[in-house]
């Protein structure tokens, strides 16, 4: 079951969305506000009843140059995701399950939609690195590194927490992160949408055409 549901009155106390070192496959963690059960168990999503505030962010992009999160994409319909380059499983699959999806909008909803994939592991992801990444998915998905400290509180801004990159005990580098992908109303600039590392191409495929108008999934 891809979408945890709760009832309008709960309030979730929990301080953090799921971390994920990517590879443990954990996702049992609730969302930082009180979200609406109107949409069924069966579905992907997790519709926010108060919904996140975009992040106040300015890092550096694929090119090098700096990239205001909320200037860009402001009247865009936008998913932001939070992994690293390294990441042997979910980050990737996570983009390209919402690569493959985007093809099936029309032209012109594709060159609006913005995918941000903003790295936790900003030692490693240059802007070089998070490029070459990226083309392999989607050239136009937009790729952000920059001061890890930034980089963290615009993710706990979400409700997701992202930690150091470290070694596990195989003496592996791993930035353990949040798995969630937010997807923000172009109407509204709001973070109202949720979707976890479980969500699969046809989900992203369906919901898709809705998020790009703010509608709710």
């Amino acid at each position: 079951m891809r979408k945890k549901t709760f009832t309008a009155a709960v309030l979730v106390a929990a301080a953090t969305l799921t971390l994920s070192a990517c590879g443990n496959g954990d996702d049992t963690a609730s969302p930082v506000t009180v979200v609406s059960d109107g949409s069924g168990a069966h579905k992907a999503a997790t519709v926010l009843d108060q919904p996140f505030t975009k992040p106040d962010l300015a890092l550096t992009d694929t090119h090098g140059k700096t990239y205001d999160l909320r200037k860009e994409t402001k009247g865009h319909p936008t998913l932001v995701y939070f992994g690293y380059t390294h990441c042997p499983d979910i980050c990737p699959t996570t983009m390209s399950n919402i690569a493959v999806a985007k093809k099936s909008l029309p032209q012109a909803e594709q060159n609006d939609l913005r995918v941000v994939f903003v790295t936790t592991d900003p030692g490693r992801d240059t802007p070089a690195e998070l490029g070459k990444w990226l083309k392999g998915i989607d050239p136009r998905f937009i790729g952000l590194t920059g001061d890890f400290a930034k980089i963290k509180a615009g993710a706990r801004s979400l409700g997701i927490s992202v930690e150091p990159t470290t070694k596990d005990k195989n003496g592996k580098l791993v930035s353990v992160h949040g798995t969630q992908v937010v997807a923000f109303s172009p109407r509204t600039d709001a973070g109202y949408v949720l979707y976890g590392e479980d969500t699969t191409v046809d989900d992203y495929t369906k919901d898709l055409p809705k998020l790009v108008r703010g509608a709710k999934p």
